[in-house]
């Protein structure tokens, strides 16, 4: 039996998924407030609070303890599913170096994981009698929390046992800190209760003395007139805002909407009136300002005073700071949601949109190796698309339901590309004041993107290898292998056989990422696609400038189709939305001058036999007029084809001597 501290090895399950997992514990988060909110005993709190963890797991069991007022031993306060044998042996537990976990934990204050009870080998405390009746009972592992007071005072510890040998996964150690942070809450409502009931219940002491009593919690207070005008505030909350008593309690600082966060005030507002007319305990979640200017999230609990007949003297409001609960639960039910907001943001299949023989390969390629987890290496110029294609194998695939996470190899400084990758323990390096989770833990259990690949310093290339080969990676300023389940895609624009000639890229790493190569064609390629990209295109940049484009003259189309596009389709678009932002009729042109073509690129992708510049000119007038049926003016006319102004083409007209079709018939 070993103790470890924050740092150890967290285990997954075969799969790569942790046995447990924060967000079941946020379904039980708002009743379990509600509770505290509720006045509910401490008891029936915690209590609740281990049922909610225990239905996590079948194998686990969880106990709250509570320290004792004299500071040296603790009591069992909650443990519905532990051994009574066990729970009746903990009556008192004593803290200390080697007593327990829990005696240890609170000794330490810090979170301590036995992970094999029954190892012989265990120094210090294989004789205890706690080791003893945990054997008995048939627990086999412990892993103790301690619950810290913002003062960083021990109110107890937050356990969880299993009845066999482990430690727990990183997302088990979150569970815990998370659960010991609703136990912190719980126990801090209940002593700040039980001081406001104590406080004002006792009538006859003197106002300097309640007042005293009040600014010895440490939570923040008001009290309020029956209408909810504010009265005084405690000592707590003028520290927190940096205000005043005169200053806090005037109606302009009550009513400025500064002190709270700009996105709840609106809010605040109604509900409080609401709350405050109903005459009932009520309760509220705001951002209040802090007096360095960060903002933090508040539980805050109404109590009305009532006298004999039931009339309103007094409200008392108490504030329970709940910004980490609430960082905790926002940052897990965000991940999802962001990720699909950045998914649904950069799924603009301009790209990858075509009928193209060129394309529709690439697109059949995607769809057959997305129901696979093969490696797949996407190669292609800048602008092409790649990232969109492996977006697409993502969301075909059977991992779609989970993280698509993208990292820009070229982007990241060579020194900090393994931290960015696979993370970092606190004090690995110059900097890492804390441990930092890599991407590649980021998607566990759905795909990478490691864009630019072929930009990887050559000892990260030997990490990746690793984790290639053995789905293993290891921390910066750490030994100890972490498994991931992570389905890699790369994408390139480098020459990566020539970055091998020339000893730049790994061979081994080359052949372990190109399993399923696919090749993206440049848009000089998708000559056919421009027009539907161009129409496209068009239609996007003119509605989101609130123009009415309507037409496109030929000759920009053919423009577009001579032009090769050494930028691609992200080229394309900026030459498109810098049209639409110029343009002022309902034709759609361009300013050649944007496009530099050549004769020979005008005559391969036209196919017309342009000798000079005059020729062709006068060949496109001609091709122009006969479509228009020899109409110069008008927004069918040959003019609005060709995008010049009338009296410009009829000067050209007779300049090149051009014969309108509809005089020929005459």
């Amino acid at each position: 039996m070993s103790a470890h501290l924050p740092g150890a090895d967290l285990q997954q399950d075969d799969e790569g998924e942790p046995q447990i997992g924060t967000v079941s514990l946020l379904a039980a988060t708002k009743r379990i407030l509600e509770m505290i909110a509720a006045g509910a005993s401490l008891t029936d709190i915690l209590t609740n609070l281990c049922v909610a963890i225990d239905e996590q797991n079948p194998d686990m069991m969880s106990m709250v303890m509570l320290m004792d007022p004299d500071g040296q031993r603790m009591w069992p306060a909650a443990a519905p599913r532990v051994p009574g044998g066990f729970v009746d042996a903990l009556r008192p537990l004593m803290i200390g170096e080697n007593t327990s976990s829990c005696g240890t934990a609170a000794f330490r204050k810090e979170r301590v994981v036995f992970a094999n009870l029954a190892d012989p080998l265990a120094p210090g405390v294989r004789e205890r009698p706690s080791r003893v009746a945990a054997l008995t009972n048939g627990l086999r592992a412990a892993w103790s929390q301690p619950v810290l007071s913002k003062d960083n005072e021990v109110l107890g510890t937050f356990g969880l046992f299993h009845d066999t040998p482990r430690s727990p996964s990183m997302r088990e150690v979150r569970l815990i800190e998370d659960a010991a942070q609703l136990a912190v809450i719980a126990i801090e409502g209940e002593r700040s209760q039980a001081a406001l009931k104590k406080a004002f219940l006792e009538i006859k002491a003197s106002e300097q003395e309640l007042r005293g009593i009040v600014d010895a919690i440490s939570q923040a207070i008001v009290v309020l007139d029956a209408d909810g005008r504010g009265l005084y505030a405690n000592r707590p909350l003028l520290d927190y805002t940096g205000f005043t008593m005169e200053h806090l309690m005037t109606p302009d600082a009550q009513g400025n909407p500064t002190l709270f966060h700009p996105e709840d005030w609106a809010r605040l507002k109604e509900q409080r009136s609401e709350g405050l007319a109903h005459k009932e305990p009520f309760e509220l979640e705001w951002r209040l300002r802090r007096k360095d200017g960060e903002y933090r999230w508040f539980l805050v609990r109404y109590h009305p005073l009532r006298d004999e007949q039931g009339r309103i003297l007094r409200w008392y409001a108490s504030g329970t700071d709940i910004d980490d609960r609430r960082r905790v639960e926002e940052r897990t039910l965000n991940e999802n949601l962001a990720l699909r907001e950045d998914i649904d943001r950069a799924s603009m299949f301009e790209e990858i949109v075509g009928s193209s023989e060129a394309l529709q390969r690439v697109l059949a390629q995607a769809a057959k190796v997305a129901k696979t987890d093969s490696t797949v290496l996407i190669l292609g110029e800048t602008g092409t698309g790649k990232e969109l294609v492996a977006r697409a194998i993502h969301r075909m695939s059977g991992r779609s339901n989970r993280a698509f996470i993208r990292v820009n190899c070229a982007a990241i400084p060579p020194s900090l590309i393994a931290s960015e990758l696979f993370g970092h323990e606190k004090g690995a390096f110059t900097g890492a004041l804390q441990r930092r989770v890599g991407r590649f833990e980021a998607a566990d259990g759905g795909t990478i993107l490691l864009d630019e690949v072929g930009e990887l310093p050559g000892e990260t290339q030997i990490a990746l290898l690793r984790v290639l080969q053995e789905r293993e990676i290891e921390r910066v300023g750490s030994s100890h292998p972490i498994r991931v389940d992570v389905r890699v895609l790369a994408s390139t624009n480098r020459d990566l056989e020539a970055a091998l000639q020339s000893g730049a890229f790994r061979p081994d790493l080359y052949f372990r990422l190109n399993v399923f190569p696919i090749r993206i064609p440049p848009l000089r390629e998708r000559v056919d696609d421009i027009p539907v990209l161009v129409e496209y295109l068009v239609d996007r940049y003119a509605r989101s400038a609130g123009k009415s484009i309507r037409y496109i003259t030929k000759r920009t189309l053919e423009l577009l189709q001579a032009y090769e596009w050494p930028g691609n389709v992200r080229e394309l678009q900026n030459v498109i939305e810098r049209a639409v932002v110029l343009c002022d009729g309902e034709t759609f042109v361009i300013d050649e001058s944007w496009l530099k073509i050549s004769p020979s690129q005008l005559l391969k992708r036209t196919g017309r036999e342009v000798t000079t510049l005059v020729q062709g000119e006068k060949a496109l007038i001609e091709a122009a007029l006969a479509e228009s049926h020899g109409r110069i003016s008008g927004p069918r006319g040959a003019a609005a084809r060709l995008g010049i102004p009338r009296q410009t083409l009829e000067s050209k007209i007779k300049a090149l001597g051009v014969v309108n079709p509809s005089r020929r018939k005459r």
